[in-house]
C-alpha cells in the first residue's frame, strides 16, 4: 500500500494532512499557504461558469470559501469521520447557518433547555421571525419524543451543556431522529473530536466553535458544520430544486451540505478570513496532547473543589455523583476541561476571583491557560433571575475552562484563593 493512504491515528493525520493533501503545498510547504485573493481568475469562462454551477471543483469568490479554508474544512472533516465541512467566521455562525439554511418559515425544532447563553438568545430570535423552538430537558430522550410536532425538522443538543455541565442522552436522541427521520444536530464544542464524536451517535450535523478546544490558543475566531454522511437528503423535504441531485446531476449525499453553503455561508455572509483558518490549522495540530493535560486537569480540580468547606457544589461529568456521570463515562474519550462550582453563600464571587494568581478573569473556553468567569453576572446576565434560576444558575456560580498548566501550580492557586 501506499504509504501516504495508509490509515493513521488522530494527531498524526492531522499534523500531516496539508503537505499529503491533493494539491500538496507549494514549495515543499508543510503547512498550506495563507491565500488572501478574494476572486479567482479562470482562461475558459466556461470552467467558472462550471464552478458556480458546482459541476467542477474550484474557487470563484471567497465568501465561500478559499484554498486555506478548504484545507481546514478538510482537516476537520477528518477529525469528525465526516463527510464534507462548511466553515464560517464563529461557531455562532456555525448553528445560526445551519439552521437558516435547512429550515423554513413555520417549522419547528426541538432544542436542549441546557444551552451556551448566545445560542439560547439566537433561538428566541429566531422565533420571532416564524420559526418555533420548544426548549426540553435533553439529558431524558422522552423529553425530546414529547416536544416533537409534524411540522418538526431538526433537534438540536450540545454535547456538555455549558456551564452546568449536563449531558445531553446522545445516543438515544440519534435512535430517536433516526426513526423520525430528523435531522440531528450535535455541537461538539465542549467536547472536540478528539474527546467525542457525534457521529458515533447518529448525528446528522455536527457544530463547533473552532475557536475553543480546536484552536487552543485564544487567538482566532472560526465555526464549523459537518456533514456526518448520516442523514439521507433526499428525505428532507427543504432541499431547494437548484441542489436537488436529481436536477443538477450532483452527489445527493452533498445536497444538505451545499445548501447550508449556499443558503447559509454565501447568503449570510459569516465568512471565515483566511488568516483566521490558518491559525486554526496550526492550532488543531496539537488537540489531542492537549485536551490530556486539560482533562486531567479538569478532573484533579473538580474532585479538590468538590471536598472543600466552601464550595456547595462542583459540576463536572468526570465526577460519580454527576447525574450524567453514567453516560459521559459510556461515550467520551475524557470527560472535557469545563466545570463549574458555586461557592458558600458567605464568600464573595469577586472577591475570590480577584485572589487568584494564575487563573485568568475571561469569557472564553479551551484556552491553553485556566479561566474562570461569574456566570450570572456575565455570559448569562441578559437572561435575568428567573430564567437563571430553572437552569440552576446561582450568583455565586463560577464556570472555569481548565488549561494545561502544571496542576500543582493551579492546585495551590485555588488552595490559597480558598484560604
Amino acid at each position: 500500500m501506499d504509504q501516504k493512504n495508509q490509515p493513521k491515528g488522530f494527531t498524526t493525520s492531522i499534523l500531516h494532512s496539508d503537505r499529503m493533501g491533493s494539491p500538496a503545498p507549494e514549495h515543499g510547504s508543510l503547512h498550506k499557504a495563507v491565500h488572501t485573493s478574494v476572486a479567482y481568475g479562470y482562461e475558459d469562462a466556461r470552467d467558472l461558469a462550471a464552478v458556480f454551477q458546482n459541476r467542477q471543483a474550484g474557487f470563484a469568490y471567497s465568501r465561500q470559501n478559499n484554498p486555506t479554508n478548504k484545507a481546514l474544512e478538510e482537516k476537520i472533516t477528518t477529525m469528525e469521520d465526516g463527510l464534507a465541512t462548511v466553515c464560517c467566521g464563529t461557531g455562532m455562525g456555525a448553528i445560526s447557518q445551519a439552521l437558516l439554511a435547512l429550515l423554513r418559515k413555520g417549522d419547528h425544532f426541538v432544542s436542549s433547555s441546557f444551552l451556551f447563553g448566545n445560542t439560547n438568545s439566537m433561538f428566541q430570535t429566531l422565533r420571532t421571525v416564524g420559526l418555533e423552538c420548544s426548549f426540553v430537558d435533553a439529558t431524558d430522550v422522552a423529553n425530546v419524543a414529547a416536544a416533537i410536532q409534524p411540522n418538526t425538522k431538526v433537534v438540536f443538543v450540545e454535547t456538555i451543556a455549558n456551564p452546568a455541565t449536563q449531558v445531553s442522552d446522545l445516543k438515544r436522541i440519534g435512535e430517536l431522529c433516526r426513526e423520525k427521520n430528523l435531522v440531528y444536530i450535535v455541537d461538539n464544542t465542549l467536547t472536540g473530536p478528539y474527546l467525542f464524536r457525534p457521529k458515533t451517535v447518529g448525528a446528522s450535523l455536527v457544530t463547533s466553535s473552532l475557536t475553543k478546544s480546536v484552536g487552543g490558543h485564544g487567538n482566532a475566531l472560526a465555526g464549523a458544520i459537518t456533514d456526518t454522511g448520516l442523514y439521507d437528503w433526499s428525505q428532507f423535504s427543504n432541499i431547494y430544486d437548484s441542489y436537488r441531485a436529481s436536477t443538477t446531476g450532483s452527489d445527493p449525499a452533498r445536497e444538505g451540505i451545499t445548501q447550508i453553503r449556499k443558503k447559509g455561508l454565501r447568503d449570510f455572509g459569516g465568512s471565515l478570513a483566511p488568516e483566521a483558518a490558518h491559525t486554526i490549522a496550526q492550532g488543531a495540530e496539537t488537540l489531542a496532547l492537549r485536551n490530556e493535560r486539560q482533562c486531567s486537569n479538569a478532573l484533579r480540580l473538580a474532585q479538590f473543589l468538590e471536598g472543600h468547606a466552601k464550595i456547595r457544589r462542583v459540576n463536572y461529568p468526570g465526577l460519580p455523583g454527576h447525574a450524567q456521570h453514567h453516560i459521559a463515562r459510556e461515550l467520551f474519550r475524557h470527560f472535557g476541561g469545563l466545570l463549574s462550582f458555586e461557592l458558600d453563600p458567605n464568600t464573595d464571587v469577586f472577591d475570590f476571583l480577584n485572589k487568584l494568581k494564575i487563573v485568568v478573569s475571561s469569557s472564553n473556553l479551551g484556552d491553553n491557560r485556566t479561566l474562570a468567569i461569574p456566570v450570572a453576572h456575565t455570559i448569562f446576565y441578559e437572561m435575568g433571575a428567573e430564567r437563571r434560576a430553572s437552569m440552576g444558575i446561582a450568583d455565586g456560580l463560577i464556570r472555569l475552562s481548565v488549561g494545561i498548566e502544571d496542576p500543582e501550580d493551579l492546585l495551590a492557586d485555588f488552595q490559597q484563593a480558598l484560604g
